[in-house]
């Protein structure tokens, strides 16, 4: 397969506005870059009361102060969105808190994979391209792409509002606002950072800006996608121990929680983590965590949490229990609805110390708030993008029998390639170009915003990520898409990952003849994806699971032997033989 370089990608502007930074040159004189702060000259945020004391949209349209404060979005409140630290402003509502991108230059430091804006859109969808200049006096290009702040889609957005302000009264209209990222060279210091000046750029407006920094030190070893936003328990004054197994050890852990797609902040009072002995049952004395020296934290709606890092020995292959007391109520939940793994809720009180089980009166069959756990060392991750199969659905329950499993295994028992931490981060029912999910509010479809949407959040801000493997694309031709859609929805992965400096693996799309949505116009769609992806080059190497797991005398149906029953979901022996069918070496950078 033709291999990429960073400074050959080509990325499409869809939602992301990405594009690649352009090569090193001189920087010619520029204006002194001032904080972002210095640059607001828009006021976007206003009390209910005085709601003409904000014009956001030239037309006296304006953010609830109120609804922001509701989501835990507070003045001076630093977010992590994405793997980004981005501040709110700290001005009072009526005081000016955002920039409108006119070519301002923004003093902004650090070295990383992505600037991150938090940005709006008025007036429709807004545009433009800026400038990143480096410590080493080269600078770069990028295209900034801001969604409306009416209108954009809610799949990507990071948090939506209830209502509009107005001169005239309130309305019950959801306004949105959306963290946007844009590669930066590899190895860089950012200097300072030249807002968008183009036609369309007045109408893009910039809250926050800061340089999404890397994970040196850190390798993921295992993770799960948020698939929806959920009705649970109800949970007040419980603990949830949720059950995950690691792909690779270390001496230092953290966890991450993610209250994505949510509306209102989510309160955890305090959390550990242990070994598991059996059931909810610790092997020794749980170890607390703590969140920026505290014992427990707010996550604000769409942001995320990482614990602090604990000295604490993680083994490889391991199951370890996650615990975190809900001290609130808790009805509604972002969640992995496919867990194929039992965990556990308990009766009153914070028992996340406890390593008796005797308190985890009940059990789950979903990961809820907690989407990736990591320790200290290592090479990074391989991030596995997929659906079902990758998810593990019709696997054995509790085995972690999963093709991401069973290739973490191989890793580690090998020496002649790094033996990388493997994060899945499949989603049951997802599809590359269309959500399930619509990406907000309570829903009961858990399929998922498309692999496209959430591409950034699952795979680009995933801890030291190297490589990604693209396995998608059945649900797609299953539900009516054209081979066309599934490819350029592939190739906009490849694009957009090789920006940020990953190397991109596709595997083809297996067959599923018999399964009552694989009729023989899917899988007409499905293959011309595959005859896509064995030649179109687009990919730095390729995975041929249809070759693995077709029937040869029969080649538009799985084989008999690793078939679970539902023709479209491979058993354990299928999943193993698709980890067996990897050439590792496929997997490095």
């Amino acid at each position: 397969m033709r291999r990429r370089s960073w400074g050959a990608a080509v990325v499409l502007a869809l939602f992301t506005g990405v594009v690649p930074v352009a090569s090193a040159r001189a920087a010619p004189h520029a204006p002194v870059p001032l904080p972002l702060v210095r640059h607001f000259d828009n006021r976007a945020v206003s009390d209910d009361a005085r709601p003409g004391a904000a014009d956001f949209d030239g037309s006296g349209g304006s953010l609830s102060a109120r609804d922001l404060a509701a989501a835990g979005w507070t003045p001076g409140r630093t977010l992590a969105v994405d793997g980004a630290r981005l501040t709110w402003p700290r001005g009072k509502p009526g005081a000016p808190d955002n920039v409108r991108a006119d070519g301002q230059s923004v003093r902004v430091h650090g070295r990383g994979n992505a600037l991150a804006f938090l940005v709006a859109g008025t007036g429709g969808e807004a545009s433009g391209t800026g400038t990143v200049r480096y410590r080493d006096g080269s600078r770069g290009t990028y295209r900034l792409t801001a969604p409306d702040w009416r209108s954009g889609p809610l799949a990507t957005k990071s948090v939506a509002l209830p209502h509009i302000n107005t001169p005239g009264g309130q309305l019950a209209e959801q306004a949105r606002l959306y963290t946007v990222t844009v590669p930066l060279a590899r190895g860089r210091e950012v200097a300072s950072v030249t807002l968008p000046r183009d036609p369309g750029a007045p109408d893009l407006h910039v809250f926050a800006l800061s340089v999404r920094a890397g994970s040196p030190g850190w390798t993921g070893t295992w993770s799960a996608s948020t698939a929806g936003y959920t009705a649970v328990g109800p949970w007040a004054d419980r603990s949830v121990r949720l059950v995950v197994h690691t792909s690779r050890g270390g001496p230092r852990v953290r966890i991450r929680l993610d209250n994505t797609f949510a509306a209102a902040p989510v309160r955890i009072g305090g959390a550990t983590v242990a070994v598991q002995e059996a059931g909810a049952e610790a092997r020794g004395t749980p170890r607390r965590l703590s969140f920026g020296g505290s014992a427990g934290t707010e996550i604000p709606a769409g942001a995320q949490a990482f614990s602090d890092p604990l000295g604490f020995a993680v083994p490889a292959e391991a199951n370890l229990l996650v615990s975190f007391h809900l001290p609130g109520p808790v009805t509604t939940a972002p969640v992995h609805s496919q867990a194929i793994q039992r965990s556990y809720v308990s009766g009153p009180g914070d028992h996340t110390a406890d390593a008796s089980p005797a308190a985890y009166t009940s059990s789950i069959t979903t990961w809820p708030l907690l989407t990736g756990v990591d320790v200290s060392g290592g090479p990074g991750s391989v991030v596995l993008l997929g659906d079902s199969i990758t998810d593990g659905v019709r696997s054995t329950q509790d085995a972690n029998h999963r093709w991401p499993d069973v290739l973490a295994n191989r890793l580690l028992n090998q020496s002649d390639v790094p033996r990388f931490g493997v994060l899945n981060q499949g989603i049951s029912a997802n599809r590359v170009v269309a959500d399930r999910y619509p990406g907000d509010g309570v829903s009961t479809d858990t399929g998922g915003v498309s692999a496209l949407h959430r591409l950034d959040r699952d795979v680009l801000a995933q801890t030291s990520a190297r490589t990604v493997v693209v396995f998608e694309g059945i649900n797609d031709v299953r539900w009516g898409a054209s081979a066309g859609e599934v490819i350029a929805g592939l190739r906009e992965i490849a694009d957009r990952s090789h920006a940020r400096g990953l190397r991109a693996v596709a595997a083809t799309i297996a067959p599923c003849e018999g399964e009552a949505l694989c009729t023989a116009a899917a899988d007409q769609q499905r293959q011309a994806v595959n005859a896509y992806l064995r030649t179109g080059g687009d990919f730095d190497a390729v995975l041929d699971f249809d070759a693995v797991l077709r029937d040869p005398a029969h080649p538009a149906r799985l084989l008999p032997a690793y078939d679970s029953g539902d023709h479209l979901h491979p058993g354990d022996a299928g999943l193993a033989a698709l980890a067996g069918s990897v050439d590792l070496r496929e997997l490095v950078p």
